[in-house]
């Protein structure tokens, strides 16, 4: 077109100026400068052949004239600014056009000089705009004229005028993110490139001089558009630098190959690289990338005696790198090996060094790591460690800082350490054994000067981001794993603290503490002692939380104490640590001694009666190293009586006996000092106490306790005054009454433990305390405003008050005879409950809010009053709830108005609720516990409210875990309690509905939060089952109003996710509520009404599932809770009488007809054989189960035939036996005769056991069948051959429930919740081992708990090859899967028949009836899944006559995507049904029979589509949509044939690929072989729409 109109310009004038100015005339827009351009070339080609010499003058005049102020203009107007030119894409149109027409008028001018001049004013435009933001356009132009006029320029003359050009692009082009350094990349810098001479010199030294990590993308892009002069053909002339010999140009190519986001980036890396290699291979002759680096290989070389080995090395490393752009793992996994291959060429076998450079190998990791597929990326995280497993790779620090970096970072991914598919729950982590294992062969492996540094690396890796549970986790393991070895200083001790920091950060409890204990162990294992110090080990040892991790008693605690008796001698010297009378042989000894005097003493700061509680992490490390050094003592002198561990504790203890002896008497000694010392007492009796095994034969606490009682009258009195004199005016005083109550409580439990010979200190203090609290709270004058210090001293005297409340109702023994309770409860009465405290004189609050940060307002401080108000109240309410009236019309006295009064008190508790923040409401959730049940029956609204405030509260304190389970557990006891229920399903009233509305938000909360059930059925279980200890009755009746909960719990389970890498631990809640049904007696009333009542609500529960839309399938969510369902009717038949089962026993019947998985179907056969075996009377009943139509039957038949198959069983009962056994025998001979595969094989597995009985027991009037049905047993039993229908017979006569399963002894837990369902498929999640009903123990085992255990071997046996299922309408063997397959098991998978049948006549009687001709071309679709690839397909193989399409199912054909795509095709086209697992045996069949099979696949050695060559009988494989050919299925493929591709994505739509190769095949038949095809009829043309 282009030439056509240059041509028709040309026939109105020859005079080149007229015409030049004609065409500039006017608006300069795109059309016109493109016109302008196309008019130049036409007369570049003119004057080439001889052209006017007015061409040059007309030349000059159109560039001075028009094309540079044009591109003046377009330079000086950015794009988007206002008045600028068109939009960007007219604007850079006419930027390209106007360039080339300006390179064409340089060149007809014969001026060399005006290329220069006009190159120089475009250089100065771009190095004035730059990369600069708001300047993009004026760059863009003029890197588009330099790219025109580049050509013009010359290389000598003009030579430092490239190379200024050549230096302001790359800087343009590597630091630029816009167009216009993407114009620089992509045209000007090759376009200066290929010019060679100095702008090739320029570009390359630009390109490769030493500079910053920079981006990589632009980088490729210019040397891949240069790669013709860098890396030339042999013989090539003016060649430029070899880039084989650059390390920079390997590096930037890695890092393409490696770190490039994009794929366009990554495919210029891999074509260097391919280019490389092939230039190498071409000019026979050796080269080497610079020297090598230190004492490995060079990053590149070529060597003509390896070539063979380096050409195979570089064709397989380039497939690989290939191959992983698909991100398939069913493509990638096959080439993997070739990757181990790599390993093999690159170490040298004679003196096992590197022959290549590791960093290639590492390439291929770095890429698998940063793919989007995570499975790809654990594949190569896995082979990646695997590595150490299987070679001895030479030591290189390449690999050191890929573990440190990219493969941390991989390992950063939680989601890469889950279970592997059929990994039974519990098993660990495949990864992290490989990890651990990986670690401690590497670690190994380094030279010991090395070893250090590289684990101080890997450690301060795990600090240097925000890491979840999971990673820490198994990284800590595999650091725990490494061999003792001194490589970690006090740096890498510090980092490991760090480690810690982060490990502490989650909320996973368990795996928090987990990780904790392997950083500890590490920190044994690998710490040099003699690097660090005492001091140092206390620090790191405070960063462990005790009770997570570091508990006493524990083997942590035991190893790490003799760690530290082996070691104490070798750590290094701290200035901090002098001994105080220690021989220097003890330095641990010393090191505490000191530690406490230090902390006892008073100091200079120790001033001030206001001044800020002191750090608790100093007592806390201070008991930390006590307990350790006295145990560490125990093990040197391997002491035996309880004086000598007192004497030891003496001597660490010393200071701090004599300080809290002093308490009482020295009023003077400074308070710093005594909170430091009780903070010291109490820390001391937490952290030596025991929590191992060797918990009761502690030789530690005991005598403590002893040196504590010896300082608890001092003590006492010192608390005593000070929380009853006074003292306590500051805010900061909150923090230290909060103390002196601790070692209060601690006091007090030390009495109830060990008491005290020479009276009760503790106990004379609680009376006087008491009064003296009432008293202070008495003595306040409401008309004056309060003060700050008065204000304080009362809620430190509430506090005080509710801890000896709270002393007395846990240990009665404490309160003393005298103590007053009326004085109490008059104080109660006194006081407006949730009267808060008022705010301080406003002269005052400047003070308290300078004071410590550590009090957080004065609104937490009157939240804390008001709690400890309710805790009073609690205390009150427990002691006299006898004396609660049901209303308040009957009120018995005054004195004790807030028990008399419920009403009020209940109402004062919801406004509680609704000012108390959510960690303060427990004691009020306590007292509605002993309020509500007095007042559900007379103030109904009141008792809704409360429970609507409280469960608010509960439902917002979901993700808040250390409040969230005690007010959930006061919460379910105050709703659920056995008294509110059995009241609220008496009246039916409100609460009725609100309670079982709260019940049902709670198991929809247990959905996200596992627990939250297991607290709700554990307790309405034990009030249930157990009786109240106040003698409380009817508590059983009320469940039955309940029922719905036992309901929940027994179909409660893990919910299917695949989103969830972990699942969470659900059993509890079923075993909660199967361990309650056992309790259950038939013989009780009671216990019989619920029994009947939950069985009738599960068979609904079946059918409403039944009926449901959800998915049904092999493990579904669905299948699962009819799997529960039925597993608790089981449980529950025994206790089942004949009444209720007739009335129950046509829904039993029933569900043996519906379509259900096989798990379910042996449940229901159990149950029926049961009721058949215990009731015979519904014998009847079942014998019309085989009266239905075959048509209504189906498969179905074949679940009544397995009850047959155990009749024995069922005539136990029976007397006449013999009627029955003809019954049955004629029923199943009648049914052996079923056009049905599945249902002929079951009636001769019963068949089997009723003939043998009726042998036993010598049944009269069948020997007219004698000889029939003996020659039938027989012919399947010695069938020859490996037949579908003898390996069909062997399989199904040898499973579990014919072969072992007995009915009756059967009957037990183990069988029911966990053999069967392993047996039959079921996941792991569903199955609940033995041990886990015995160690849940909050509900009673029962008497019958031997029951639980199977008494046969049925537990021994594996799941078996068959497994019953329905199939549908059943055409037998062709219905089933040929094999077994680990990923999915939708159908019952056994061997089938090829189709046997001449598939030729078929196609052939077929074609003859459509009238049609067709070509010997078949197409197989049968792995193809979508119906509307299959639909677009069917109509493209009827359009070009394709002999016939194969599918997977003929029932595709009735799907509307399918028929919306085909319009109508299929009844034009022969199509055949060949099932995926028959595929290996049709290809065998179509080959003998002359076919090619051609596979449509992109593979190492595939053919292009455009060179191959289709015989006449090709048969066309087709691939799934995601999974392409099978690995399997490649190997049977004559030839694969893959489309070639231009663009970036990897593949087409299988229907667009399939359409482009059948049409391919139909123009080669067509045009005939080799011939032109002019005399060949086309075939029809097709419309498109």
């Amino acid at each position: 077109m282009e030439w056509v109109l240059a041509e028709a310009l040309l026939a109105q004038s020859r005079d080149p100026g007229v015409l030049l100015g004609t065409v500039c005339r006017g608006e300069a827009s795109a059309e016109r400068v493109e016109t302008l351009r196309f008019l130049l070339q036409r007369l570049e080609d003119e004057a080439a052949r001889g052209g006017g010499d007015a061409l040059p003058e007309a030349a000059r005049e159109v560039a001075a004239g028009f094309l540079v102020p044009l591109l003046r203009r377009l330079r000086a107007r950015p794009a988007g600014a206002p008045g600028s030119e068109p939009p960007a894409p007219h604007r850079r149109r006419l930027l390209r056009a106007a360039s080339a027409a300006l390179c064409s008028c340089a060149r007809l001018a014969g001026d060399p000089p005006l290329a220069a001049t006009l190159a120089e004013e475009a250089l100065r435009d771009l190095l004035a705009a730059g990369p600069a933001p708001g300047h993009e356009g004026g760059a863009e132009a003029a890197v588009e004229v330099l790219a025109a006029l580049g050509p013009c320029l010359r290389p000598r003359e003009d030579g430092p005028l490239l190379e200024r050009v050549a230096e302001a692009a790359l800087a343009l082009a590597l630091a630029g993110d816009g167009e216009a350094a993407a114009l620089a990349a992509g045209r000007l810098l090759p376009a200066l490139g290929q010019s060679g001479g100095a702008a090739l010199q320029a570009v390359w030294g630009g390109l490769v001089a030493p500079s910053g990590p920079g981006r990589v993308e632009p980088r490729l892009q210019v040397l891949s558009a240069l790669a013709e002069r860098l890396l030339p053909e042999p013989g090539e002339r003016e060649a430029g630098p070899d880039a084989r010999r650059c390390a920079r140009f390997w590096r930037t190519v890695q890092a393409g190959l490696a770190r490039a986001e994009d794929a366009l980036t990554r495919k210029r890396a891999r074509y260097l690289l391919q280019r490389a290699v092939e230039v190498s291979a071409e000019q026979r002759a050796d080269c080497i990338c610079g020297s090598p680096e230190g004492h490995g290989p060079s990053l590149f070389w070529w060597s003509e005696k390896k070539r063979d080995e380096l050409l195979k090395f570089w064709e397989n490393y380039i497939l690989i790198m290939e191959t992983l752009e698909g991100n398939q793992i069913h493509v990638i996994k096959p080439v993997l090996p070739k990757l181990n291959n790599l390993f093999e060429y690159a170490v040298s076998e004679e003196n096992g060094r590197w022959l290549l450079h590791p960093s290639w190998h590492l390439c291929v990791y770095k890429r698998m790591f940063e793919s989007e597929s995570k499975i790809l990326t654990k594949e190569g995280v896995i082979h990646f460690l695997e590595l150490y497993e299987t070679k001895m790779l030479p030591f290189s620090p390449e690999f050191s800082e890929f573990i440190i970096g990219p493969l941390m970072d991989a390992l950063s991914e939680s989601s890469l350490y889950s279970r592997s598919p059929g990994q039974h729950i519990g098993s660990g982590s495949p990864l992290g054994f490989k990890l651990q294992t990986f670690l401690v062969t590497y670690v190994s492996s380094l030279p010991e000067e090395l070893k250090g540094g590289f684990l101080l690396k890997f450690i301060q890796k795990m600090t240097s981001r925000h890491w979840c549970a999971v990673p820490i986790l198994f990284l800590s393991k595999a650091l725990a794993s490494v061999p003792r070895c001194k490589a970690l200083g006090l740096e890498g001790l510090l980092a490991l603290r760090g480690v810690l920091q982060c490990a502490v950060v989650t909320h996973q409890t368990l795996l928090r503490g987990a990780a904790q204990c392997y950083l500890l162990r590490t920190a044994m294992n690998l710490v040099d002692v003699e690097q660090v110090s005492l001091p140092d080990i206390a620090a790191f040892l405070l960063s462990l939380r005790q009770e997570e991790s570091l508990a006493r008693g524990t083997a942590l605690w035991t190893e790490l104490c003799d760690w530290l008796r082996v070691n104490e001698n070798c750590f290094g010297r701290s200035s901090t640590c002098s001994p105080v009378g220690l021989p220097e042989a003890c330095p641990l000894n010393a090191y505490v001694r000191n530690l406490v005097q230090e902390h006892v003493k008073s100091h200079a700061w120790d001033t001030g009666e206001s001044c800020c509680m002191p750090d608790w992490a100093d007592a806390r490390l201070v008991a930390l190293m006590v307990a350790l050094a006295v145990d560490v003592e125990g093990m040197r002198t391997q002491r035996s009586e309880r004086r000598e561990t007192q004497s030891v504790l003496r001597m660490f203890l010393d200071p701090l006996l004599d300080a809290l002896v002093k308490l009482g008497t020295n009023a003077y000694m400074p308070l710093l000092r005594t909170d430091r010392c009780l903070q010291l007492l109490v820390t001391l009796l937490h952290t030596c106490l025991s929590q191992g095994s060797s918990a009761p034969d502690d030789e530690v606490l005991p005598p403590l306790q002893d040196l504590v009682m010896s300082t608890a009258e001092s003590v006492s009195a010192f608390l005593l005054r000070r929380l009853t004199a006074s003292e306590l005016s500051s805010v900061s005083d909150l923090d230290r009454c909060h103390l002196y109550l601790q070692v209060f409580a601690e006091l007090t439990d030390l009495h109830v433990q060990v008491g005290w010979k020479g009276g009760n200190p503790v106990g004379r203090v609680i009376a006087p305390l008491k009064n003296a609290s009432i008293r202070q709270l008495r003595d306040t004058d409401s008309e004056q405003e309060p003060a700050l210090g008065r204000q304080i001293q009362r809620a430190v005297s509430m506090a005080a008050l509710a801890a000896v409340c709270e002393a007395i109702d846990q240990k009665p023994e404490l309160q003393p005879h005298c103590l007053d309770t009326g004085a109490l409860e008059r104080l109660l009465a006194s006081l407006q409950l949730n009267q808060t405290l008022q705010k301080p004189h406003p002269e005052e609050q400047s003070s308290f809010l300078e004071e410590s940060s550590s009090s957080q307002g004065w609104g937490k401080v009157a939240a804390q009053y008001i709690h400890d108000q309710w805790v009073c109240l609690s205390f009150l309410l427990k002691k006299y709830h006898a004396l609660m009236p049901a209303s308040e019309g009957d009120l018995l006295g005054p004195s004790l108005p807030a028990v008399q009064m419920p009403a009020r008190t209940l109402q004062s508790a919801v406004a509680a609720l609704a000012v108390l923040p959510s960690d303060r409401v427990l004691p009020v959730l306590r007292c509605m516990k002993l309020l509500v049940p007095k007042l559900l029956a007379s103030s109904e609204s009141i008792c809704i409210e409360a429970f609507d405030v409280a469960w608010k509260i509960i439902s917002s304190l979901s993700n808040t875990q250390l409040i969230f389970w005690p007010n959930l557990k006061a919460f379910v006891q105050f709703v659920f309690d056995t008294k509110v229920l059995t009241i609220a399903a008496k009246i039916k009233g409100q609460a009725y509905f609100k309670i079982k509305e709260i019940m049902h938000k709670m198991i929809e909360m247990s959905a996200v939060k596992t627990g939250v059930f297991n607290t709700l059925i554990t307790y309405c279980c034990q009030s249930w089952v157990v009786p109240a200890s106040n003698g409380y009755q009817g508590s059983l009746s009320s469940a039955e109003s309940y029922s719905e909960l036992v309901l929940e719990a027994c179909t409660f389970g893990t919910v299917f996710r695949r989103d969830q890498s972990t699942k969470r631990e659900d059993h509890y809640v079923r075993i909660c509520a199967v361990k309650f049904l056992c309790l259950l007696d038939g013989s009780n009333m009671s216990h019989k009404s619920f029994m009947e009542d939950l069985a009738i609500k599960l068979l609904d529960k079946d059918e409403l599932v039944s009926t449901s839309r959800t998915r049904y399938y092999m493990n579904s969510q669905p299948h699962r809770v009819k799997n529960r369902v039925w597993q608790v009717l089981l449980l529950l038949l025994p206790r089942l009488d004949q009444n209720f089962l007739n009335r129950i026993i046509d829904k039993i019947f029933q569900a043996g007809f519906i379509n259900n998985q096989a798990s379910i179907k042996y449940y229901i056969e159990w149950i029926i054989i049961l009721v058949l075996h215990k009731f015979p009377q519904f014998l009847p009943k079942f014998w019309d189960c085989f009266s239905y139509g075959e048509e209504n039957l189906k498969t179905s038949i074949c679940t009544f035939l397995s009850v047959l198959s155990h009749l024995d069983i069922i005539m136990q009962n029976i007397p006449e036996k013999k009627l029955v056994l003809k019954q049955a025998l004629d029923l199943v001979l009648r049914w052996g005769f079923s056009h049905n595969f599945s249902v002929r094989l079951y009636a001769l597995v019963a068949l089997k056991k009723i003939w043998g009985l009726c042998r036993t027991l010598r049944v009269e009037g069948l020997d007219a069948l004698t000889s029939v049905i003996e020659s039938s047993l027989s012919q399947v039993e010695s069938a020859h051959g490996a037949g579908n229908a003898k390996k069909s017979w062997q399989r199904i006569r040898d499973h579990f429930f014919f072969a072992a399963f007995h009915p009756l002894k059967e009957h037990c837990l183990e069988t029911i919740f966990y053999i069967l369902p392993r047996l039959s498929g079921l996941v792991e999640d569903e199955w609940i081992a033995i041990d886990k009903f015995t160690r849940f123990t909050d509900i009673p085992s029962g008497a019958d708990s031997q029951r639980y255990l199977s008494p046969t071997r049925l537990r021994e046996l594996q799941p078996g090859a068959w497994a019953q299922e329905d199939g549908g309408s059943g055409s037998g063997e062709a219905e089933r899967q040929p094999e077994w397959t680990d990923v999915q098991r939708k159908v019952i998978p056994w061997k089938n028949c090829v189709p046997d049948s001449d598939l030729e006549l078929v196609l052939q009687d077929r074609a003859a009836k459509l009238g049609k001709s067709t070509s010997r071309l078949i197409v197989v679709a049968s792995l193809i899944d979508k119906p509307t690839n299959l639909g677009g397909l069917c109509r493209t193989c009827e359009v070009f006559g394709a002999a016939v399409l194969v599918v997977g199912s003929l029932q595709c054909i009735s799907d509307k995507q399918f028929q919306h795509l085909s319009v109508s095709a299929e009844q034009w086209l022969p199509l055949v049904e060949v099932k995926p697992p028959q595929l290996p045996g049709f290809l065998q069949q179509k080959k003998a029979e002359g076919y090619t099979v051609i596979g449509v696949e992109q593979t190492a050695r595939s053919a292009a589509l455009t060179d191959y060559c289709f015989p006449e009988s090709s048969l066309l494989l087709l691939g799934n949509e995601r999974e392409g050919i099978p690995a399997n299925l490649i190997q049977q493929l004559d030839v694969c044939v893959e489309i070639p591709q231009q663009g970036i994505t990897r593949s087409l739509n299988v229907h667009v690929s399939a359409a482009l190769l059948i049409w391919e095949y139909t123009r080669q038949q067509v045009r005939g072989p080799g011939g032109t095809g002019h005399e060949a009829t086309p075939p029809e043309t097709s419309s498109v729409y």
